[in-house]
């Protein structure tokens, strides 16, 4: 059954609710999925990439598959490299390797006369990274003592000569789209976000926007329903966190 591409169903109990021919929107969890899921009956809802784990680890066996990669999060990882990068492409790698061991060594690092300036893990709802940190290890335990988090695997790189903003408007206006509006804080924040950026990025804007804007972030990280509204004011968080002088570029002079 086709969900006509919502990213919300990327949320277990959306995407559950598409599946039912209903609105993609998230329920109120408990009853949880393994519960009370599809149509009423209990309902494992996991991604592609750890179902094809599955019949390896029957074939071969547990040890065999804890053998590969870190200790603490064995097997492999897939990870999904676009953006300014020489070889784009989707790599499968064990999970002991390095962020430096797939975007330079691998997908072959920016073209000649480039340098890294950011490196966007997990998707538009995580945060970023300089490009002098790619010695950091893939695995998530790791990451997460840095205080940064792999998601789905996809790996954004951007150059130099990239002003921040603009592409944390991309992602605001990209959120502001998927949200299926069934919460206040989501709904309406994200539209007030893509007001609030777009004067940044048109050079408009001022001190209060960007106050404004982290003020919104930490409203819907904690009120809203689901993790595409908690999740969509990351980037820009993480982004001013990093690279104030990319903002502050666009201010009214």
């Amino acid at each position: 059954m086709s969900g006509a591409g919502s990213y919300v169903c990327g949320e277990e109990t959306a995407l559950l609710n598409s599946i039912e021919g209903k609105r993609a929107e998230p329920r109120l969890k408990p009853p949880f999925p393994t519960v009370k899921g599809a149509f009423g009956k209990p309902t494992v809802v996991n991604n592609v990439e750890t179902f094809a784990n599955v019949p390896v680890i029957v074939k071969e066996g547990a040890q065999w598959f804890s053998s590969i990669g870190s200790e603490k999060y064995p097997g492999t990882k897939i990870f999904s490299i676009s953006g300014d990068i020489q070889k784009p492409g989707c790599y499968e790698m064990a999970t002991d390797v390095t962020l430096a061991d797939i975007v330079l060594d691998l997908a072959g690092g920016c073209p000649e006369g480039h340098t890294i300036k950011a490196v966007q893990l997990g998707g538009s709802s995580c945060g970023y990274i300089k490009g002098d940190e790619l010695n950091l290890s893939v695995a998530f335990d790791s990451l997460r003592a840095e205080g940064k988090s792999l998601g789905s695997g996809a790996v954004l790189v951007l150059n130099e000569t990239r002003n921040m903003v603009d592409q944390i408007q991309q992602i605001i206006h990209f959120f502001a789209h998927e949200s299926c509006g069934k919460c206040t804080p989501c709904r309406e924040g994200l539209a007030q976000a893509c007001i609030l950026i777009d004067r940044i990025a048109e050079g408009k804007g001022c001190e209060t926007d960007l106050n404004m804007l982290v003020t919104l972030s930490d409203v819907m990280a904690n009120d809203c329903f689901c993790p595409l509204g908690q999740g969509a004011l990351t980037a820009f968080r993480s982004a001013y966190e990093l690279f104030p002088e990319d903002f502050k570029e666009r201010m009214v002079k």
